[in-house]
């Protein structure tokens, strides 16, 4: 099947659909956990929508040029569907900034896969969209419901760990960028078995956390997390990440793992997390954004996000 990036024939559109897929600041943790390189999810409240026209045609993908994954993974969806007899034109909006671990590209593709199905009629399960984007690259587990444990190279672990307590993220977006690709080429295996134990204290406490509503543990959790894995890829700006959290009162700190945003977590209060954007703007050196949102249930949404 062939994926084209340059606008081409112009058919009579048959059918139309778009979906969403949250985005996410990095991840609650990231590590080891019995033999496995795995992340907990920390989807939030901000959405890649991919909006997909059907015409007559012959598995042709038509989409953005600067979106070749995406469009492949039109292209990678209709043949799952078996659906050779039509041409695919794919459209994205996305506010996620790219290379900062806002999982921009997983959000592009699911909400990519999502579309094209529906306006197929078809309905993928989650399972099968986890494996079309791995298919593709390795992805971050927000096509899952709730905060999610999962293998993000191979997809063999993916653990429903529930839904998140009302809580706010304070996402601090930094000027520098990372080379996913190049990050993901890398074997950091054996650092990451070194530091298995404090992984698995770090995912206890999130669990807990989720089972029990209580926002302060998912906190702990985090914050354990991401200080251990400065020994693996140090974010340079965990420090000022930390300082900040506790001038705040937030509960806890989470990163990128792949990025350079950090999170400041705090429990449901819009007043407070809007002081502490205000102090992150005007104490925190490399900022160039801060962005207020909440943490939230992954998933895909047909249509617009409510």
């Amino acid at each position: 099947m062939r994926t084209l990036r340059t606008r081409g024939l112009e058919n009579q559109v048959l059918t139309r659909a778009s979906a969403s897929a949250p985005g996410a600041c990095g991840e609650l943790a990231q590590g080891m956990l019995e033999g496995n390189l795995v992340m907990v999810t920390c989807p939030i409240d901000l959405f890649s929508t991919a909006t997909v026209e059907i015409s007559r045609g012959a598995g042709v993908v038509h989409g953005p040029d600067n979106s070749p994954k995406s469009s492949m993974a039109v292209a990678k969806t209709l043949q799952h569907l078996g659906r050779t007899d039509v041409n695919a034109r794919l459209h994205l909006e996305s506010p996620l900034p790219r290379q900062k671990g806002m999982a921009s590209s997983t959000a592009d593709i699911i909400a990519s896969i999502g579309a094209t199905a529906v306006a197929l009629g078809e309905s993928l399960p989650v399972v099968r969209q986890a494996e079309l984007a791995l298919a593709i690259e390795p992805s971050d587990g927000t096509m899952f419901p709730g905060v999610t444990l999962f293998d993000h190279r191979t997809g063999l672990v993916a653990r429903p760990l529930g839904d998140p307590p009302p809580m706010e993220v304070l996402v601090l977006e930094f000027v520098d960028q990372v080379d996913t690709e190049a990050f993901n080429q890398v074997d950091r295996r054996p650092l990451l078995e070194r530091r298995s134990g404090r992984f698995l204290e770090a995912f206890r406490l999130i669990t807990a956390g989720l089972e029990a509503g209580d926002g302060g543990l998912i906190g702990m959790g985090a914050t354990l997390d991401a200080i251990a894995y400065q020994d693996v890829y140090p974010n340079r700006y965990l420090e000022a990440g930390l300082a900040l959290a506790r001038t705040t009162g937030a509960v806890g700190v989470n990163v990128a793992h792949s990025g350079t945003v950090v999170g400041l977590l705090f429990l449901d209060d819009p007043e407070q997390t809007a002081w502490a954007a205000r102090q992150a703007r005007a104490t925190l050196s490399g900022l160039i954004s801060t962005h207020r949102r909440r943490l939230i249930g992954g998933g895909l949404t047909v249509g617009q996000p409510g």
